[in-house]
C-alpha cells in the first residue's frame, strides 16, 4: 500500500506524457525514417525522462508500506519479460538492463543504502557519469555501468549512475513527506493524477500500441 500525494502522480502523469511523445518520435524515426529532433536531443530527452521515473520512484518507496523486495521482484520481473520480447523482435537492441530492471533492483537494494544519504547518491552518479565514457571488452558488468564497447540498446539504465538518482529520491521524499498528510487533487491535474497511478501499465502496453499505428500510418 502507497500514501498518495496528488503532486507525486501528477509528476509521473507528466513523466508518462513525455515518454509517449517521445517514443511516437522514435518509432516515426526508426521504423518510418522520418526524424524530428535533432541530434543532441536523442541523447538528453530519454535520460531527462528516464531520471524522472527513477527520482519519482525512490521517492514513493519512502511512502510505500509494502515490502521492498515484492515491489521490487515484480518491476524486475517485467523487465525481464521485456528483455525476452525484444531480443525475439529485435535481436541487435535487445533491452538487457532497461529501466524496469534498474528500478526493480534499486527497490531492492536502496533500503540497505538509503543510510548513505546524498553524499552516497552523488557519488553514485559521479561514477556512473564518468563510466559512461569508457568502454570494456567483457559484458559481464553491463547491469553495474561497465558497457562493452559497441554496445548498444533501446533503453540502457545501469545501476551506475542510475541507483544514486533513485537514492536521492528516497531522501527529497523522506524530507517532503515525513510529516505530511495527503491532499484532495485539484480537477484540473486529475487526468495527469491518472497516468502517473498507472504509470507501468501504461509503459508496458504504449509501445506495441504506438509500433502497430506507426507502422499501419506509414
Amino acid at each position: 500500500m502507497v500514501r498518495r500525494f496528488w503532486e507525486i502522480d501528477a509528476l509521473r502523469g507528466l513523466a508518462v506524457v513525455a515518454m509517449i511523445a517521445f517514443h511516437t518520435v522514435f518509432d516515426l524515426h526508426y521504423f518510418a525514417g522520418i526524424s524530428l529532433l535533432p541530434g543532441d536531443a536523442w541523447f538528453w530527452l530519454p535520460r531527462a525522462i528516464g531520471a524522472a521515473f527513477i527520482f519519482l520512484a525512490g521517492v514513493s518507496l519512502t511512502l510505500s508500506k509494502s515490502t521492498p523486495f515484492k515491489r521490487g521482484a515484480m518491476i524486475f520481473s517485467w523487465g525481464l519479460a521485456i528483455t525476452a520480447v525484444t531480443w525475439f523482435a529485435f535481436p541487435i537492441n535487445t533491452i538487457w538492463f532497461g529501466v524496469l530492471h534498474l528500478i526493480g533492483l534499486s527497490i531492492i537494494l536502496a533500503p540497505f543504502l538509503e543510510r548513505g544519504g546524498p553524499a552516497l547518491a552523488a557519488a553514485l552518479i559521479a561514477i556512473g557519469a564518468w563510466l559512461q565514457f569508457q568502454s570494456f571488452q567483457f559484458p559481464w558488468l553491463l547491469w553495474l555501468g561497465f558497457a562493452p564497447a559497441q554496445f548498444y540498446s533501446f533503453d540502457y539504465y545501469p545501476l551506475l549512475p542510475w541507483l544514486g538518482v533513485l537514492l536521492l529520491g528516497m531522501w527529497a521524499g523522506r524530507k517532503l513527506y515525513s510529516k505530511a498528510k495527503p491532499r484532495v487533487a485539484p480537477a484540473l491535474v486529475s487526468p495527469l493524477c491518472f497516468l502517473g497511478r498507472n504509470s507501468l501499465a501504461i509503459y508496458l502496453l504504449h509501445q506495441p500500441l504506438l509500433v502497430l499505428a506507426v507502422t499501419l500510418l506509414t
